[in-house]
């Protein structure tokens, strides 16, 4: 069993939001991780974290904040790029054997599996995937990564190798006193259904994105 850092939580921390409730060990195709789950206590939203290694303070960790996304991450959808992110993040932290995978249950930018479903049909009338979003009457990206920040404190972290190519999640590690050491790209070639969704995302929400 893989020890976990205690150093993120001394009497002096935070008056944090969530609550770590359970945690087991996970053997995967990418080999032995911990599992570990949390709870807001603000919500009803749930987090799950995949963990590599001792979290240290003083030690660059390779992170991902992964939102859910059921179509890719469960059914293989090519809609997006969601599936392959998430394996090649697992990829990347078995092979550095340290780092983190934080799992948050905001699906489709924030939106839900339902309201995702509702935002595909408008997307296959031609709508992108930002349209698609702005015409149900949501934000364009309505993610919160507060609560995701304080899981990355809770474990120890302070500096980070954020796996993203997103600038929201890069700027909200970094506001919320993470030292994001290093950006690291997590792109994939792209197949033909998710060109469009990667162009959208690249040339409208500023994704640091090569491949299209």
């Amino acid at each position: 069993m893989e020890a976990i850092s205690g150093e993120g939580t001394t009497e002096s921390r935070p008056a944090w939001t969530i609550e770590r409730v359970a945690e087991a060990n996970l053997p995967t195709e990418f080999g032995l991780f911990r599992i570990i789950g949390y709870r807001s206590l603000t919500s009803d939203e749930e987090f799950v974290v995949l963990l590599k290694g001792v979290p240290s303070p003083h030690v660059p960790t390779l992170v991902r904040i992964h939102s859910q996304c059921l179509t890719g991450d469960v059914f293989h959808s090519i809609k997006c790029d969601c599936g392959p992110q998430l394996q090649r993040a697992m990829e990347k932290i078995a092979a550095a054997g340290l780092g983190v995978i934080v799992y948050q249950h905001q699906e489709g930018r924030g939106i839900g599996i339902l309201n995702k479903i509702r935002a595909y049909a408008l997307q296959d009338q031609g709508a992108d995937t930002i349209e698609a979003n702005v015409r149900l009457g949501f934000d364009v990206d309505a993610r919160d990564y507060t609560q995701c920040v304080e899981i990355l404190q809770e474990l120890g972290l302070k500096k980070i190798r954020l796996m993203s190519n997103n600038p929201l999640k890069l700027a909200a590690l970094q506001n919320a006193g993470l030292e994001v050491v290093e950006r690291v790209p997590i792109e994939l070639a792209p197949r033909a259904p998710s060109v469009n969704y990667l162009r959208t995302k690249k040339e409208k929400m500023g994704h640091l994105l090569s491949v299209v």
